[in-house]
This record gives C-alpha cells, sequence and structure tokens, in this order.
C-alpha cells in the first residue's frame, strides 16, 4: 500500500500543552505536506463523498454549528471553520471529549501542508499509560489512507485497508509510528522511561505483540 520508511519520515509529529478552554491541555499534532493546492486538500478533508474515499463515512451538517459523525468513531460539533484553511471540532468518543483543529496552508506552486491537533485534557496518570502515540499512532494510519487517496485520486477500500493493518508491512508501520511518538514524547521534555513503558505499550495494543 505504501512505502512505510518513506512514509514515517514524511511525517512530523510534536507533543505539548496549551492552556485551551477549561485549562492546561496535552496536544498531540501531525503535519505532513502534500503535492495538491490547496483547495484540493481542503476537498479532501471536508467533503461527505470524498472523506470515505480515505478515511471514515461521515454524516451529518458538515458547516459552522453543525453535527458530525465518523461511522464506528468519533462524532462531535463544528466549532469553528474557516474554509479553505482550517476548523476546530469536539472529537467525542467513548464519553470522553477533546478536540481537533485542522490547519491547512499553501507551501510553494502547487503543495500544502496539512497539519491537526488532536487537543485533550488528560491527568498524568492516564497520560503514562500509554503516551501520545495513544490517539497519534491512530492518526498516523490516517494520514496512509489520505496520502494513497491524494497519490492514486482512487478510494482506499475498507477491506483492503484491514487487511494491510494486519499484515507484516501493516504491523511494521505501527510500530515505527509508536517509536515515532516516543522519539517526540522524550523531545517533550517527558522522563525517557516513562515514556519507553508507555510506546511499548502502544506498540503492543495496535500490533497484537506482547
Amino acid at each position: 500500500m505504501i512505502d512505510v520508511t518513506h512514509q514515517i519520515s514524511s511525517v512530523r509529529r510534536t507533543v505539548g500543552r496549551r492552556d485551551f478552554k477549561a485549562g492546561e491541555a496535552r496536544v498531540v499534532t501531525v503535519s505532513r505536506t502534500y503535492d495538491v493546492p490547496l483547495e484540493d486538500l481542503w476537498d479532501a478533508c471536508t467533503n461527505p463523498e470524498r472523506i470515505p474515499r480515505w478515511f471514515l463515512p461521515v454524516e451529518g451538517d458538515l458547516r459552522e454549528g453543525g453535527r458530525y459523525q465518523l461511522q464506528g468513531q468519533a462524532g462531535g460539533t463544528i466549532e469553528r471553520c474557516e474554509a479553505p484553511k482550517g476548523f476546530t471540532a469536539t472529537w467525542e468518543y467513548g464519553g470522553e471529549v477533546s478536540w481537533i483543529e485542522l490547519r491547512l496552508r499553501p507551501e510553494g506552486e502547487g503543495r500544502t501542508r496539512f497539519e491537526l491537533d488532536h487537543i485533550a485534557h488528560v491527568d498524568d496518570t492516564k497520560w503514562a499509560e500509554f503516551g501520545p502515540g495513544a490517539v497519534g499512532v491512530g492518526w498516523d494510519g490516517m494520514l496512509v489512507g489520505l496520502t494513497v487517496h491524494l497519490r492514486t485520486g482512487e478510494s482506499v477500500a475498507p477491506a483492503e485497508g484491514m487487511a494491510w493493518m494486519t499484515s507484516e508491512e501493516g504491523r511494521r508501520f505501527y510500530a515505527e509510528s509508536s517509536e515515532a511518538w516516543y522519539a517526540a514524547n522524550v523531545a517533550s521534555g517527558e522522563d525517557e522511561r516513562r515514556a519507553r513503558e508507555a510506546a511499548d505499550r502502544t506498540t503492543a495494543a495496535y500490533t497484537g505483540a506482547g
């Protein structure tokens, strides 16, 4: 499906904190530049007929103030929308609420930078269990679908995607993604031992190892 090494190295991952709504929040960020114009990347990320081609089927009112629901995943409210530059939305799943912020910006002729923050109020005990990889590895997987779609123009069949995730190549991708989030966690100032333990648990959760 993809070149695992190239995909991992093409994505920038950062971990941080910021004041957000009710107080200090953890922020996990993924970003990558794509060889497509701004308007095309915006359409891929917001068009309800196109989103299922690389992510999940989505229902709802996809405009500022509207509610959305991803099939079998999160739903929420679109709090801010500034087409074609980005949006902010709640990410409601498993009885918990966090937020996503998407920012798109041109980077030269026909190229656009994709940057996504996942923002959550997470206590230190819960954070220590899996660290940023708990959500970061999932967003890395999402970027695989987007990358394939933008490169080929085709849909990523759900069955094909699931088969790849459980293949040897897919497991290697998730293990390398977890390692990349470990590095980002340490770079943010996290204790190396705690970061290592969290990354090992994340790798096992995504690959079935251990």
